[in-house]
């Protein structure tokens, strides 16, 4: 671990040393994690998240934290650990990363002044522009457009380091997919099923990098389905469960859904959920460099409209179904997004690092990525398959409703839907799936 860290931070130096190029009048980075903010009217906070950027150079998710980057020197990791007996404020220091900083430690943002370098030549990345104001950096300089889209560019090819705790971030989710699995095959509520997945991973709620959709039934047609119903199931009457959980290790997320129908489910849904799954893997099989995101989208929305067509929910050709862009009733949402420090990483629109875009078609307009596929881009490959009656029943009599099995999807829509998720990464002539270890 200490070399591949190591590794990491002479790659993110040479990488914020070309940024800084772009900026003629910068010679430093300060790049603050963020700040704990109450609820409205009230002294309570939400969990902390440390600003992405931060994050890439430090295993830290505390609030008002900084790290100095400067070309040629070491960075320093400006540690502020308050004087709190409310909290506990200690941050643990490992050898396999403390070795890489200059470790000051203050004991609030204030005294970060004095140990900052011509601060007028800084460029400051964060939320807080009144900290950077008072320190002294320039306006201008705070979140430049220039740097920022750099880095935001090149956030999308990891390191041996960062697809390291992707790695490990998605053995320990799968260690929760599994103990969710058992527990709605023995008839518990979505709830339970939540706890089991916690219990699996052996963390708690704050520690996930999103709210863990679990949703059984109809419910699974909600795509990003927040609750946790307690109603349970001891004649095991539900029939499908869809759960969308991940856990962080290091900063890092991953992002795994699996969808599990009890055995006996409708013949025709447990098709469909094989074809998904099938489906899926091809998908996954398609990845190498050169190769264009949205070409795995629209494999994926032309694979779901074969798919649909011979268990008969498409009643038409395949011509006319994706001229009618009959897939995108049933799976609205795009093939995948950037993975890394956030669930949906930041960049998956741009074209390149001057911060240029390649936006989302207007077929499918949440696409999250349009990337061209490079060496050691890591990502999430999620067809999905859902009766979503928003989308649906205006279509019914219209000339999409005119080729769909209403009799069929109205005795399936109560199954809700499917989603199949892994996380991958670009290898040198192909694809590893981080989710399949």
């Amino acid at each position: 671990m200490k070399e591949l860290f190591a590794d990491h931070i002479t790659s993110l130096l040479k990488r914020y040393e070309q940024a800084l190029a772009r900026l003629a009048d910068a010679d430093g980075v300060l790049i603050h994690s963020g700040r704990e903010e109450s609820y409205y009217a009230d002294d309570q906070a939400p969990p902390f998240r440390a600003f992405g950027h931060f994050c890439q150079w430090l295993p830290v998710d505390r609030p008002q934290q900084a790290v100095l980057i400067r070309p040629g020197r070491r960075p320093v990791y400006l540690q502020v650990v308050a004087a709190d007996f409310w909290y506990d404020q200690e941050i643990a220091i490992a050898d396999w990363w403390a070795g890489a900083f200059d470790i000051v430690t203050l004991r609030s943002s204030a005294e970060f002044a004095a140990h900052l370098p011509a601060p007028e030549r800084l460029a400051f990345l964060g939320e807080q522009r009144s900290l950077a104001a008072g320190l002294g950096i320039p306006e201008r300089l705070v979140n430049p457009p220039a740097l920022l889209h750099y880095l935001d560019y090149w956030r999308a090819s990891k390191t041996a380091y960062e697809i390291a705790q992707i790695g490990n971030a998605n053995r320990l989710a799968l260690k929760g997919h599994a103990a969710a699995r058992s527990c709605f095959l023995e008839g518990g509520s979505e709830y339970d099923i939540h706890m089991a997945y916690l219990g699996g991973c052996e963390i708690t709620e704050p520690q996930c990098p999103y709210t863990s959709i679990v949703a059984i039934d109809a419910k699974a047609a909600i795509l990003h389905y927040q609750h946790k119903r307690h109603q349970r199931y001891p004649d095991k009457k539900s029939q499908v469960l869809l759960i969308d959980a991940g856990t962080r290790i290091n900063n890092y997320c991953s992002d795994i859904t699996r969808t599990t129908a009890r055995p006996g489910i409708d013949i025709c849904f447990e098709s469909l959920l094989r074809g998904m799954e099938a489906i899926q893997q091809r998908l996954v099989a398609q990845v190498r460099p050169g190769i264009s995101y949205l070409d795995i989208h629209h494999s994926a929305l032309q694979q779901i409209t074969e798919l649909a067509i011979t268990l008969e929910l498409i009643t038409c050709q395949v011509d006319t179904a994706m001229a009618l862009k009959l897939a995108g009733l049933f799976m609205p949402h795009g093939v995948g997004h950037l993975l890394g420090l956030q669930v949906h990483d930041v960049g998956g629109h741009l074209a390149a690092a001057d911060g240029s875009l390649r936006p989302a078609p207007e077929d499918s307009p949440f696409l999250r990525n349009t990337r061209t596929l490079t060496e050691d881009m890591v990502f999430t490959i999620e067809p999905g398959f859902y009766f979503i009656p928003m989308l649906l029943e205006p279509a019914r009599n219209t000339m999409q409703g005119q080729h769909l099995n209403w009799p069929l999807i109205d005795a399936l829509s109560s199954l809700g839907g499917i989603r199949i998720e892994d996380n991958v990464r670009v290898t040198a002539d192909g694809v590893e799936n981080l989710s399949r270890q």
